[in-house]
């Protein structure tokens, strides 16, 4: 999308240029209305002069009306609207004064009283003050809705990013104690040289989650290469036992989705499906567009999920002390997804008769920033052939090679 050479600024932005906007045509259109009525029904030139004269007085009141009205409108409606009607009389009678004082001038020779010109110019210039009051008000009710509605908005968004950020938060302690109970577990065995690894290792994750904004999207590549680090850290305590497939297609690769999202989807396989098995077991991840959504999948080949349902895993299989669930993992994901999309999203659990555990989530399909300008009219180049699916094995090789 082409972005516009300027930014466009609201009329009220400025409340004080806005007033003097609205004061000086209003007023100019008042005036013209007045000179082409009068030149329409054969009156001299010269009653322009009158007319000049009313405008100004009109322009006048109106100003001192503003600074009054300024001072009541934040008033309780009974003292703002009966302040306002006494102030308006008021006003109404010193305009129509000036202008039969004018007139009076103007025509000397006039057989109509004085009081017969107020009497016979009051309610025009009823109309006109009032009419200005009433645009006054409803223009400045309109600006404090509109601050009121923006700053609501605001206030809702700080709140979904506050929430945003405590489910994404939730994520670090629930995998740092897994992951500092290891390293514990490799210094009581004296294994340095693998601690250290792995604390290597978990400083580098920690760098990489941080340099990323809590509510913020990446990339399914991005996120992917996130999940390998993650991985290589765990699969120093597992080794074999930890199998990763990943089958992302290129389109999906570049589609975008809120950061550190399927985190924890790996880690509660890992804790359900890996660690209670001994020959360990295998986790894949897919990702392709289905039309205009993004549909991922994280499945293992674990007991499905009878395993999820205990509290805490024997230390006899995973030679590690007993590690009891949080309850962070699939209700996190839940919350995130709502937070970000509404109902516009799918969350869906499938456990296979023969075992193994899948969750399926849908989103609606964002390309990224990079793929959108990609999209934009180019001059042709060559282009190497692209492969149509990217299918990884086990290893922890870039998105684009297979091993």
């Amino acid at each position: 999308m082409a972005k516009l050479p300027f930014r466009p600024t609201p009329f009220f932005a400025n409340k004080n240029r806005a007033f003097w906007n609205l004061q000086f045509a209003g007023w100019a259109g008042a005036l013209l209305l007045r000179g082409m009525s009068a030149f329409a029904n054969g009156h001299p030139a010269s009653l322009l002069v009158v007319i000049l004269i009313a405008t100004i007085t009109g322009f006048s009141i109106s100003l001192i009306l503003s600074v009054i009205y300024r001072q009541l409108i934040g008033r309780t409606p009974l003292v703002t609207w009966g302040s306002t009607a006494l102030v308006l009389a008021v006003a109404v009678v010193l305009f129509a004064f000036i202008d039969s004082w004018v007139i009076g001038l103007y025509r000397a020779d006039s057989d109509a009283g004085f009081a017969q010109r107020i009497i016979g110019i009051f309610f025009f210039d009823l109309t006109l003050l009032g009419a200005w009051s009433a645009l006054y008000y409803a223009i400045n009710f309109y600006v404090q809705v509109e601050a009121q509605a923006d700053r609501l908005e605001r206030l809702e968004m700080q709140a979904t990013s506050a929430q945003l950020a405590m489910l994404r938060y939730q994520l670090n302690p629930h995998f740092l104690f897994n992951t500092l109970n290891s390293i514990s577990t490799l210094v009581l065995l004296k294994q340095t040289e693998p601690a250290n690894a792995m604390l290597t290792r978990l400083s580098g994750f920690l760098r990489h989650t941080l340099m990323t904004e809590p509510s913020g999207k990446v990339t399914v590549a991005q996120e992917v290469e996130t999940l390998k680090l993650y991985l290589d850290i765990e699969r120093m305590r597992f080794e074999e036992r930890l199998r990763t497939e990943f089958d992302i297609d290129p389109d999906a690769a570049e589609a975008c989705l809120p950061a550190m999202l399927l985190q924890p989807l790996v880690e509660n396989a890992i804790k359900y499906a890996v660690t209670p098995q001994e020959e360990g077991a295998r986790i894949s991840l897919s990702a392709k567009i289905v039309g205009p959504r993004l549909r991922l999948s994280v499945s293992d080949t674990g007991p499905g999920l009878q395993a999820q349902t205990r509290h805490s895993l024997p230390r006899a299989i995973t030679g590690e002390p007993e590690t009891v669930s949080t309850g962070v993992g699939l209700a996190n994901i839940r919350g995130r997804l709502e937070q970000a999309y509404g109902e516009d999203h799918r969350f869906e659990i499938r456990t296979p008769a023969e075992g193994g555990f899948t969750v399926v989530i849908e989103l609606p399909h964002e390309a990224s920033e990079e793929e959108q300008s990609a999209e934009a009219p180019s001059p042709a180049l060559p282009k190497p052939d692209a492969p149509s699916r990217v299918l990884i094995g086990s290893g922890t090789a870039p998105i684009g090679n297979t091993t």
